[in-house]
């Protein structure tokens, strides 16, 4: 091989070495220190997030958030988090996200779109469980069911009703409606209604109810019960009778009073005005 032939190949790989040289100089000028950050911001977020979930759980723990809650809640925290990290990550060292980003999106609404009502009940559940408006033995109504709540699940909340059925309501439902708590108070007022004719004395009557009140087993002296004209109707005089109770003692107290009210007008020989049928006699 002639030596000029041999000198100008020698010459070109020397070129091939010095050109890729180069270019691996300038490639790792440019994405080295981005890999570093990127590496560094990685290492920093992951131990960032470990403090944060466990910081998460500490104050789940003492709002006293159901237990059952507390692990998913930490773990949802946690990968949402962790796959912000990664995506920031990513963009760092270059990567576009733009479309993995596109992607997570329309899948997440999808899913969404698939189990809507269900995804309604679960944000009801969290928001029950979290803020607790009630909790287990609670008495509670709700869109016109009242009972015992049983049980609170991150979909439903059962109540056991007084005529001893099993209710169970989606927490969607729950969260958005209104709920009456009866119980949430250590006290709980009886409302009753009774009515008298209009020729009794309405002074004695209103004393001896409020006596027989006192009397009645389970019935607070503070609140003290009350009684007190409420409306007129067609034959009668009607009187609000007011009592209190524990709120666990509330039917007792309900059942107590209404026998009381009825023994008591007797014995004062006070009229409740009730339809008389009259015979007529051709």
């Amino acid at each position: 091989m002639p030596i000029d032939k041999i000198v100008q190949e020698t010459v070109t790989e020397v070129e091939n070495v010095d050109y890729w040289v180069n270019y691996l100089t300038e490639l790792g000028e440019t994405y080295l220190p981005k890999v570093a950050a990127a590496i560094l911001t990685l290492v920093i977020g992951w131990w960032l997030i470990s403090r944060i979930n466990r910081w998460f759980k500490k104050i789940l723990i003492k709002r006293e958030v159901e237990i059952s809650l507390i692990p998913f809640l930490c773990s949802l925290v946690n990968a949402l988090l962790k796959v912000l990290l990664l995506v920031t990550v990513a963009s760092m060292v270059g990567i576009a996200t733009t479309s993995f980003i596109a992607i997570l999106g329309t899948a997440s609404l999808a899913v969404g779109l698939a189990l809507q009502g269900s995804l309604s009940n679960f944000a009801g559940g969290v928001i029950i469980l979290l803020f607790k408006p009630f909790k287990v033995g609670d008495l509670i109504e709700s869109d016109g069911i009242m009972g015992v709540v049983q049980s609170i699940t991150v979909l439903n909340t059962i109540l056991a009703t007084p005529a001893d059925n099993t209710a169970i309501l989606p927490n969607g439902q729950v969260a958005n409606n209104k709920v009456l708590n009866y119980t949430k108070e250590n006290n709980r007022r009886v409302d009753l209604t009774i009515g008298i004719g209009y020729d009794e004395d309405i002074d004695k009557a209103k004393a001896v109810l409020l006596e027989a009140m006192k009397k009645v087993p389970k019935v607070l002296e503070s609140p003290a019960p009350f009684v007190g004209i409420i409306g007129f109707g067609d034959s009668s005089v009607d009187l609000a009778v007011r009592p209190y109770a524990k709120s666990g003692e509330y039917w007792d107290v309900y059942f107590a009073a209404n026998e009381a009210i009825k023994k008591t007008l007797d014995d004062n020989n006070i009229e409740i005005p009730y339809p008389h049928q009259v015979e007529i006699r051709k």
